[in-house]
């Protein structure tokens, strides 16, 4: 049961893995990593910014003492010239005590100046590699955006083409089919001319019959134009038929009488 388990939850983690591949768009990745490199900027710049706010804070404490401390040591010395040795006593002790205070101020302040040195230095740095990466960063995003553009134009390439071909093999398919019936109906026109293929349409006629209507059409043209000379002649239509039938009988007897050349 626990091996069953293992493997369901390693399936689910391939398929969560591979869902977030297709979901994620590495500019909006690299645009996010920017923001964050930004805001890591802007922090160290407010820590320089604070560190020199300290800084300049305890200059200004150390410039108060220091006055202080020369106001004193001028009391004690007017106080000394006056004959006043507790006086000026009293302001020596208050001077040592504040010049303590200014060395540890000073000591503060140096390490105060040290980190601002190194803070300035580190945001220095970090705005030179968030320069660098904003410049890598639109790089890549050209680069993916050009590589996207390419695939998509392949691709659509790619379906022409397969349409193109689809397209070819129907045309080449209807040139088939076509050439196909082409060849059955002269396979069919030359049966029914034989006579091997009777047409029961009647429309069809072996070569004997169609030369015997020929003869027939043109032995009425005959007759008919024999009739329209008669009328026109003035005769009867009958004896112009029988006339011109006799006619063209003495016509040919001539060509059927055989002739004998004298010796």
């Amino acid at each position: 049961m626990s091996g069953v388990m293992k493997r369901m939850g390693m399936i689910f983690r391939a398929k969560a893995n591979k869902a977030l591949d297709r979901a994620e768009d590495p500019r909006e990745t690299l645009d996010y990593s920017y923001q964050k490199q930004l805001e890591l900027l802007q922090k160290v710049r407010r820590g320089v910014a604070d560190v020199a706010t300290s800084r300049k804070r305890l200059e200004l404490q150390l410039n108060q003492l220091q006055q202080q401390s020369a106001k004193l040591e001028d009391q004690g010395r007017k106080a000394l010239a006056l004959g006043r040795e507790d006086l000026a006593r009293e302001a020596l002790s208050r001077r040592a005590a504040l010049q303590q205070q200014v060395t540890d101020l000073e000591t503060q302040h140096a390490t105060l100046q040290g980190e601002e040195e190194k803070l300035t230095l580190a945001a220095q740095r970090l705005q030179a590699k968030v320069d660098a990466f904003r410049t890598k960063k639109e790089t890549i995003k050209a680069t993916y955006t050009a590589a996207q553009a390419q695939t998509r134009i392949g691709e659509a390439f790619s379906g022409i083409s397969e349409e193109m071909g689809d397209v070819g093999l129907a045309i080449q398919r209807a040139e088939d089919k076509t050439a196909q019936l082409q060849a059955r109906a002269g396979a069919i026109d030359e049966l029914l001319a034989s006579g091997a293929l009777e047409d029961s349409s009647g429309m069809h006629k072996d070569d004997i019959q169609a030369e015997l209507d020929r003869l027939s059409g043109g032995t009425d043209v005959e007759l008919e134009l024999q009739r329209m000379k008669a009328e026109l002649a003035g005769g009867s239509p009958q004896q112009a038929i029988e006339g011109g039938t006799g006619q063209g009988q003495s016509q040919q007897q001539p060509q059927d009488t055989p002739r004998f050349d004298k010796q």
